[in-house]
């Protein structure tokens, strides 16, 4: 998984962000000031950069300026236009207003990381391998045959393991479908899932909301 360095100057937010892509399994480094973001960056290199644009002691834009060559993310109160095309003119790989929910950063976050190579291509969990590029499934060294809309589930629960996400995040991520009330759709791909796969331990019932990919909780 990638290292990240978040520069967030409030911290509850930053905690926040810190605490879901850390559930996810990327390494995170925190940073509250601009100066602080450039020490830990004099240290050690990071895959991806996620940065506040207001800051106490300087702004986002700034802090990327000196770090060019890292990709990074762009968090910001502002919904100004003109802000948006400072900071993609700035070379900005995504610009995201806050407030914003947590799955959608971490699906922004997997965008850039797999355009920029730094996502990882493969993923294991007990016998089970996911082969993220060839879009591919094994069981025990066996492929596993999967319809288009069960593989783009599975892809889904197990880039936001560990986080609960409704029925309708989950149509909407991985099918790009939207609705309204209930829908059993995802029940059903779930259930084959778990037949197919043997992940009934892997993939949780969160009652009346939806499900979790649980990996080492």
């Amino acid at each position: 998984m990638a290292r990240i360095l978040v520069l967030e100057d409030e911290k509850a937010i930053n905690d926040l962000v810190a605490l879901n892509l850390g559930m996810v399994g990327h390494t995170v480094v925190q940073a509250f000031t601009g100066k602080e973001a450039l020490a830990v960056a004099e240290k050690t290199p990071f895959d991806l950069l996620i940065l506040d644009v207001m800051l106490p002691d300087t702004n986002g834009f700034s802090v990327y300026e000196k770090l060019k060559g890292t990709p990074a993310i762009f968090l910001t109160a502002l919904g100004e236009t003109a802000d948006k095309v400072k900071g993609f003119e700035r070379g900005a790989d995504d610009y995201i207003v806050k407030p914003f929910e947590m799955t959608e950063l971490l699906m922004r976050v997997e965008a850039v990381l797999r355009r920029t190579h730094k996502s990882e291509s493969r993923y294991r969990i007990d016998d089970v391998e996911i082969d993220f590029e060839a879009k591919s499934v094994t069981k025990g060294g066996e492929p596993v045959d999967l319809t288009l809309q069960e593989y783009a589930l599975l892809e889904v629960l197990i880039k936001n393991r560990n986080i609960a996400l409704s029925r309708q995040r989950l149509m909407r991520e991985a099918w790009d479908v939207s609705f309204v009330g209930e829908s059993r759709t995802i029940d059903v791909h779930v259930q084959r899932l778990r037949k197919k796969l043997g992940l009934d331990d892997r993939i949780k019932t969160i009652y009346r909301l939806g499900y979790r990919f649980e990996e080492g909780l």
